[in-house]
This record gives structure tokens, sequence and C-alpha cells, in this order.
């Protein structure tokens, strides 16, 4: 492969992969406007962003097993069909309800691009540049909240809320276009594969009962549910709480981005001296300890809009340590299904963090505190799930730099 189709790839993978945190981010700065046009509550604005969360986690479900019967593309393509006609009806949408239902049918749609995209990585890489290759699509993932919601705020402000939802209806039929005539075949279909509903749940069984599969999956999973958390409740606590206005939230979005991708950067660099696994135990460690003492400075009032922004940045640096490598660890030992791996890493991660975000949108709330509660026991809670969980794994899939390997504990 060529630097230069090696490039366009993973910017393509990498846009594919975006397309689900760009739906998510680029509306947040639209919450009290939407909350005003639909007569509604911020919180209950916060419902929708809840409602995608619920359609990804589903979703992911569905695709994974179509992705390794029919192959990536024919999949792909249809889910992104049905997010442009989704994000076309939240557009004019007229009731928060409509607008909730229309959110997870837009999931349903983005989510195809991430499950294929992440199942293409395996197929089209050799299994040791797999952490690297994510931290890479990090990359591309991270301007998604480093742009988003800013533009969205720009859009917002100046030509309404209903706009940004056509914008993204725009950027599903670009990322259209480009797999159509971009992606290489990367997996031929398996008409093995049954898809009726008893053989497709044995499968996500088997997949779950390797020790490796759910130790990371559930590691990265539930710490990435402090980052719904944060998303979910960061509109409230920055536009209401603190006072921003919608352009000030979106820069503030933005630069905390920053912490996100650039560790996910310095990762690859670490890589060449510490294993995954030690660096996911290590930013895993440093975000518990942060989220700790983010959590007794909100309870005693302690921390303004400058402390805040600090910690939340800390935080989420962490987090770009320790989600590529538990993405890379948690795919290591599939091959030949590693779409409905995918697909059960990406559930799972998704469903804990609908679950966060619908815990945080139960608190129409004047402190940080119900967000920081939830971001502190994510990351205690992962850090314990690691420390048990690779207890179980006898033979682990490691990453290495000519192949993986099998190593005996």
């Amino acid at each position: 492969m060529t630097k230069k189709k090696h490039f366009f790839l993973i910017l393509l993978l990498g846009s594919l992969t975006a397309l689900g945190p760009f739906s998510i981010d680029m509306y947040l700065p639209g919450f009290p406007a939407i909350a005003k046009d639909l007569n509604t509550s911020i919180a209950r604005v916060s419902l929708s962003l809840s409602g995608f969360f619920i359609g990804i986690s589903l979703g992911q479900l569905l695709y994974g097993p179509l992705l390794d019967r029919f192959g990536r593309k024919k999949p792909l393509f249809i889910g992104l069909v049905i997010y442009i006609l989704a994000s076309l009806g939240c557009a004019y949408t007229t009731s928060i309800d409509a607008l909730i239902v229309l959110r997870c049918v837009q999931a349903l749609g983005s989510c195809a691009a991430a499950v294929a995209s992440i199942a293409m990585v395996r197929d089209l890489f050799p299994v040791h540049e797999n952490a690297k290759v994510f931290a890479l699509l990090w990359l591309v993932v991270g301007v998604s909240p480093m742009i988003a919601p800013t533009v969205g705020g720009y859009i917002t402000s100046t030509y309404g809320w209903h706009a940004v939802f056509l914008v993204l209806m725009l950027l599903g039929l670009l990322n259209l276009i480009a797999s159509v005539f971009g992606l290489p075949g990367t997996y031929k279909p398996d008409t093995t594969i049954s898809l009726k509903p008893k053989p497709i749940i044995m499968g996500f069984l088997a997949v779950l009962k390797e020790p490796q599969f759910y130790t990371y999956a559930f590691t990265g999973a539930v710490a990435f549910g402090g980052l719904f958390a944060y998303i979910s409740g960061s509109p409230l606590l920055f536009m209401k709480i603190f006072a921003v206005s919608e352009k000030t939230y979106g820069w503030i979005f933005a630069f905390l981005s920053i912490g996100l991708i650039g560790a996910s950067q310095v990762n690859t660099l670490m890589l060449r001296k510490y294993s995954s696994e030690q660096l996911i135990f290590g930013a895993l460690t440093c975000q518990a300890i942060t989220g700790i003492v983010f959590l007794i400075g909100s309870v005693n009032g302690w921390f303004g809009l400058t402390e805040t922004i600090i910690l939340l940045f800390i935080f989420l640096s962490c987090l770009g340590f320790a989600s590529p490598n538990a993405s890379a660890l948690t795919l290591a030992p599939f091959t030949k299904n590693a779409g409905s791996a995918s697909a059960l890493m990406g559930a799972i991660q998704m469903g804990l963090g609908t679950l966060a975000s619908v815990v945080v949108s139960l608190f129409d709330a004047h402190s940080s505190v119900p967000m920081v509660s939830i971001m502190a026991s994510t990351s205690i809670l992962a850090l314990a799930i690691l420390y048990f969980g690779r207890k179980n794994i006898k033979h682990k899939v490691e990453l290495v730099k000519d192949s993986a390997v099998i190593s005996f504990h």
C-alpha cells in the first residue's frame, strides 16, 4: 500500500468514524434554542442526545452480522442513506418527541459507518499496527469535537438550529460519495453466517466469552461513560451554570477536545517504549485520581470556570491514552468475525455511555456534581475491571512489531 493510498484510507475511515461524534457535538450549542422553539427544557432536549446513543447501541448489534454476511460496503451504504434522510427529518421537526425519535434513527444510520470503519481497520492493516491506526483515527475523529461545537455555535446563532441538521445531512452525503468511489473491497461476504436471531446471539456470546474481549471492552466502555456524561452535561454546565454564550461554549468544547486528541497522538509515540496494557493502566489511574479530586472540589464549591476546564482537560487527556489501546486489545484475538466483535464492542461502549448520559439528563441541576459524580465513578470502575479482569486472561493476544502473538500466563 502506497503512502498516498494509506493516507487517503486513514482519512476516509476517520471521516466515517467521525460522523457519529460530529452528529453528537455539532448541535450541542443549540440546546437552549431548541428548548425555546420546541417549548421544553434543556434537560429534556438532552434526551435527544440519549436517543442518539440508544440508536447507536442497537444499530451496532444489527450491523455487525450484516457486515460479516454481506461484506462491508452494502450495509455501509444503506446506513448512510438512512442517516441522510433522518438528518433531513431532524431539520424540519416541530416537536421534541419527534426529534428524540429521529435522532435515534439518525444514529442507526451513522453507526453503520462507525462499525464498518473499525472492522476495516482489522481487515486492511496488520494486527500489530492496529493501535497506531486507531490512534490516527482518533486524530481525525478528534477534529470533530474541536470543530463541530464551534461551527454549530456560529450556525445556530446566525441561521438557527435547524440549519445544523442540514449541514449534517450534507456531511452524510459526502461520506456516501467518498465511500462509493474510494473504499477498496476489504472483506469477502461470508455466506455461512446466518442472520437468524439464535445464531447471531450465539455468535455474540462466543465473542463475549473471550476473556481478552470482555476485559478490555468493558474497561474501555466504562471509561468512555465518563466522556458521555461530560458531553451530556456540558451544555447545562457551561451555558446555564457558568452562563457562557453559545460561541464561547463551542470554543471551550474545542479546547477540551485538544486534550483528548492530543493524548491519543502522544500515545502513538509512547507505544514505542510501553505496551498498550501499561498505557491503559497508567491512564486510568490518573483519570480516577482526577475524578476524585474533581468530585470533592465540586461538592465543596471550590472550582470556578477555569479550574473546571483544567480538570476536564486532564480527565479527557487520560481517555485519549486509554481508549485506542483498549480498542486494539479488544479486537486483537479476532479475524473472521471482526465485524461482530467490533459491533459488540461498540454496542457495549454506547450502551454504557447512554446510561451515563440519561442519568445526567435526569438532573436539571445547578451544580456540576451530578456530572462529575458519574465521571469519577466510571473512571474508578474501569480501573477495577482492568485490574481484576486481566487476571482471567490465560492466553492473551498481544500487539507486537511483526504479528500478533499469544502469550500464556
